[in-house]
């Protein structure tokens, strides 16, 4: 059974930083492209980040040059850095990992923690 576990979210001052964790169990996580999203109060959840299972990065917009995604395969962890932080950073922030065959895709999400900026 594949497991998603966030954690490092809290609450921070605008301008700080935090890095949120993901750990995964039940998958061979070098397989797997990681991803990063959002959802604030009243929006739609929104991707924020991904990395793919050879390390390549993407970013949305409103995010780069802040965040900074990263995996380390040994440990079945993905990160992601955030920096100077700004009160619409506020959201849940879920863990995604997505494989796709040619037969099925596997997507998977963790529960989500929780950041807020504020000060």
């Amino acid at each position: 059974q594949v497991q998603l576990v966030e954690s490092g979210g809290g609450l921070v001052q605008p301008g700080g930083s935090l890095r949120l964790s993901c750990a995964a169990s039940g998958m061979i996580f070098a397989q797997y492209e990681m991803g990063w999203y959002r959802q604030a109060p009243g929006k739609q959840r929104e991707w924020v980040a991904s990395i793919s299972n050879g390390g390549s990065t993407d970013y949305a917009d409103p995010v780069k040059g802040r965040f900074a995604i990263s995996r380390d395969n040994p440990k079945s962890t993905v990160y992601l850095q955030m920096n100077s932080l700004k009160p619409e950073d506020t959201a849940v922030y879920y863990c995604n990992a997505q494989r796709v065959t040619f037969t099925r895709t596997y997507d998977h999400w963790g529960q989500g923690t929780q950041v807020t900026v504020s000060s």
